[in-house]
């Protein structure tokens, strides 16, 4: 570790705390329906949209017919997306004359873009058409982000309502999460991605003479249109195959901090924005440092794993000084590999400048570990806010057991409801992720796809479900992903852990928007304090994260172990 790699990371993560304050008003006043800057621009074009789409405005949706709705979106996307996939040879802007995908890997793209996952067992310059990149992928890229903050607000707004029976408009919060937020921010991003180096064009590929005097063929593409929203909508699926860490995608150590800075800025915006809607700003940042504090640690804790080196290849006679720089870009480095992978895995990101399964044990084993935390760190947009409130209320819960009082969270009474609502959301992670991984370590046939025997191979399995059902999409590598046992397995545990984990949440919205909203009294136990901040980062720790200490004791923890014997498997 270096004071210069320590400096790089202190000032990206400065640079995010001075955007958090703005852009969550911003996304406030969005929201709530409030005049902006672009209302001039925009405001017509919204209005034109709910005309022609027949939607009204104006008319609120209870918490069920607003889970329909979303519901019946997300499938109308993912029926979209797979017809596009499956019928990509015979669509247009496929200057490389791609055919279209099997039908179980197209299942498994298609779920994957639709519940925000962006996980990828294809080389996207290989095998995706630049329609299939553009009018697929992108879109979706837009709007799985977009449902995501509209069920955050949903659920915001039943904190600020009191004897409420409606939650506002799916269709109206979706409809400005694209027009006022994404879409403007996409645009600027991208116009500074062109300006740093990545390609944009519809040619696709250019043939290249080597110094060796060898013919080269290199893929072209829009690759940045989609790499801006890929990183503001925290999505993460790349246009190539190795993601960030190609140099067509991540060209400068400038494009790296600023795929870093997009993919973090608006979700940790957001929490203020919660915040700022339920009259409490005091609370939207007390949330935020409860998300800091844990990203922060898996930061340093991987640059710290990553920096010692690997004892086992200085005993082949490899500099240790150098630390560990398999798999990593030098143009990053250790430190700049370690705050991309610690952020791509806290939010539900999932892009990769380096390769998770090149780290050390300890390396390899936080990035996981922050997915293992329900992916509130701060998550991706909008369900890592959801996420977040949902252990927000087990910890309050648990400190009005421990006092004797009916527990409140911003002015609402939480009862047993609630908590039975609570409880189905965060069993849905390790029932998706332990279970898919006890199978496959089983079966033959989902063994005979890991690439390396011992806990390493344990790893792969285990991170791969961790990153399908956490909806991150980031891969440890070396697992043959594109088989009809993954392709299949994997897209069912994303749906879980998109739609098994939302509908409960949705339904704690609807029973808190319900109840009436109680000025706060002296014995109700402030949520917007350091004792607040500590009792949730607990809960996390302990109800996210224990529950898979003995998967991790088989994987990683022992491949750390071993490598600090010098011992191989």
């Amino acid at each position: 570790m270096t004071m210069i790699g320590w400096l790089q990371i202190a000032l990206f993560f400065l640079a995010v705390l001075v955007t958090i304050k703005p852009l969550g008003l911003y996304m406030a006043r969005v929201f709530a329906g409030e005049r902006t800057a672009l209302s001039p621009v925009l405001g017509r074009l919204e209005a034109d949209l709910y005309r022609i789409s027949g939607i009204s405005p104006n008319k609120e949706q209870g918490w069920l017919a607003y889970t329909a709705s979303m519901l019946a979106f997300s499938v109308a996307g993912f029926l979209a997306l797979y017809a596009i996939l499956r019928l990509q040879a015979h669509l247009p802007l496929n200057p490389q004359g791609f055919a279209g995908m099997a039908p179980d890997l197209a299942f498994n793209t298609a779920v994957s873009f639709v519940t925000n996952t962006n996980w990828q067992n294809y080389g996207g310059e290989t095998t995706l058409s630049h329609f299939s990149q553009m009018a697929g992928l992108t879109v979706q890229n837009f709007l799985s982000a977009a449902t995501g903050m509209a069920l955050a607000m949903a659920l915001t707004r039943a904190f600020v309502r009191s004897k409420a029976a409606t939650l506002g408009n799916f269709w109206v919060d979706m409809t400005r999460a694209v027009l006022y937020v994404l879409l403007p921010m996409a645009i600027v991003v991208a116009l500074a991605f062109v300006a740093m180096g990545l390609p944009q064009t519809l040619d696709g590929a250019v043939t290249a003479t080597t110094l060796e005097g060898a013919s080269q063929t290199i893929a072209l593409g829009p690759v940045g249109s989609q790499e801006a929203i890929k990183q503001l909508g925290t999505n993460g699926g790349g246009f190539f195959n190795v993601n960030a860490a190609h140099p067509f995608e991540n060209p400068t150590t400038f494009s790296n901090y600023l795929n870093i800075f997009a993919m973090l800025s608006i979700s940790a915006a957001l929490v203020y924005t919660f915040g700022q809607l339920v009259g409490n700003r005091r609370q939207g940042w007390a949330i935020i440092s409860a998300m800091a504090i844990l990203l922060i640690a898996g930061v340093a804790a991987i640059y710290w794993a990553e920096a010692a080196g690997n004892p086992i290849l200085t005993a082949l006679g490899v500099d240790a000084a150098a630390g560990n720089m398999e798999g990593k870009e030098v143009r990053f480095g250790q430190a700049m590999t370690a705050l991309y992978a610690a952020v791509t895995t806290g939010l539900s990101d999932g892009g990769v400048n380096g390769m998770h399964g090149s780290f050390t044990g300890l390396g390899g084993l936080v990035p996981m570990f922050l997915m293992q935390l329900g992916e509130v760190l701060p998550g991706g947009i909008g369900s890592g806010l959801y996420g977040m409130l949902v252990f927000a209320l087990l910890s309050v819960f648990v400190s009005g057991l421990m006092v004797g009082r009916t527990p409140e969270f911003l002015g609402k009474k939480i009862e047993g409801r609630e908590m039975k609502y609570a409880m189905l959301a965060v069993l849905v992670l390790p029932l998706a992720i332990l279970g898919f991984t006890a199978i496959s370590a089983m079966l033959p046939l989902a063994v005979a796809s890991i690439g390396t025997a011992g806990p390493h191979g344990l790893s792969e399995i285990l991170y791969a479900y961790t990153s399908a059902a956490a909806n991150n999409g980031s891969a440890f590598g070396g697992l043959t992903g594109n088989t009809v046992w993954y392709n299949t397995t994997l897209g069912i545990a994303m749906l879980l852990g998109r739609f098994a984990y939302v509908v409960p949440v949705m339904a704690i919205a609807g029973s808190l928007a319900a109840k009436v909203k109680v000025p706060p009294s002296s014995g109700t136990f402030p949520t917007d304090g350091p004792l607040f901040v500590g009792l949730l980062i607990g809960i996390i720790l302990i109800l996210g994260g224990l529950q898979f200490f003995p998967a991790l004791a088989l994987g990683p923890i022992v491949e750390h172990l071993a490598m600090l014997a010098g011992q191989t498997f």
